[in-house]
């Protein structure tokens, strides 16, 4: 029973963690929907991909070996250029973090193109979506982001003997995971609207984890380029450019408000 409890709570911690990027996600895309609809959005997408997760679980643990298996008609070789094995679990975590990366590159250049962000007849209508469109990306990328957790959670489990026991434990921790980003994703959604200068840092962030995944799927698919493999981009390094990103951020805002306070500073000075 004690070895139960500790891997639930490490189960637990797991599903939080990587959790982040998700829930970073959630807030992102929730902004899409109406205003009045954003905070529903993000509470139906996230209890209907909990409830997934689930189904998912389960799924999984029944067919692992089909998505780790290559598949025949997507492996292959042309010599000295490119060597590739696809399975199903690599397929879907590259077209995942592919469309996390063309999500990040089109807001961020939204923001650059746009003129007036707070003038509501400037921004591009056309980028809203419905309320029932933003609830269907957030389950599917929730289950994106969830495919690699699930499959870390099967790992630690599988020193359980019993397979019931095993599967009510990883269920308990994606709802427990699940309940903790339901708790998380208004806060951030509000912050994130107060300090609309962190929406960059956050599409950066959102950038870098579709890398991540992209360099993920391509190590499944045993991929090489001109005999080079490709390396997943570990958790370390994730969190660590993070926090270094983060730094970067906080000395720049510093900076840039001292340097307006020295040029109103100077213009004070020139009116005298």
């Amino acid at each position: 029973m004690a070895e139960v409890i500790f891997t639930l709570l490490m189960l637990v911690m797991l599903q939080a963690v990587l959790g982040f990027d998700n829930l970073l996600y959630i807030s992102l895309e929730s902004k899409k929907a109406p205003i009045s609809e954003q905070k529903r959005v993000r509470k139906v997408g996230i209890l209907i991909a909990i409830a997934l997760r689930i189904v998912l679980l389960f799924v999984l643990v029944s067919v692992i070996d089909y998505f780790q298996e290559p598949f025949s008609f997507l492996t292959g070789e042309i010599e000295d250029v490119l060597k590739f094995a696809f399975n199903g679990h690599s397929l879907i975590v590259l077209a995942g973090g592919a469309f996390i990366i063309y999500t990040a590159i089109k807001e961020i250049w939204h923001m650059i193109s746009v003129k007036d962000l707070h003038d509501s007849a400037m921004v591009d209508t056309s980028r809203n979506k419905s309320a029932n469109a933003v609830v269907t990306s957030i389950v599917i990328m929730n289950l994106v982001f969830s495919f690699d957790s699930i499959l870390a959670a099967i790992g630690l489990t599988s020193d359980i003997e019993n397979s019931t026991t095993a599967f009510i434990v990883m269920a308990i921790a994606i709802v427990a995971s699940g309940l903790l980003m339901l708790l998380m994703a208004d806060r951030i959604s509000v912050f994130l609207a107060k300090n609309r200068m962190y929406e960059v840092l956050g599409l950066f962030i959102l950038f870098i984890v579709g890398i991540m995944l992209v360099t993920e799927g391509g190590h499944l698919a045993h991929l090489k380029i001109f005999g080079n493999e490709i390396v997943p981009m570990s958790k370390t390094t994730f969190y660590f450019v993070i926090v270094v990103l983060v730094i970067v951020d906080i000395v720049q805002g510093r900076y840039q408000k001292k340097l307006i306070r020295e040029e109103i500073a100077k213009s004070t000075d020139s009116d005298k």
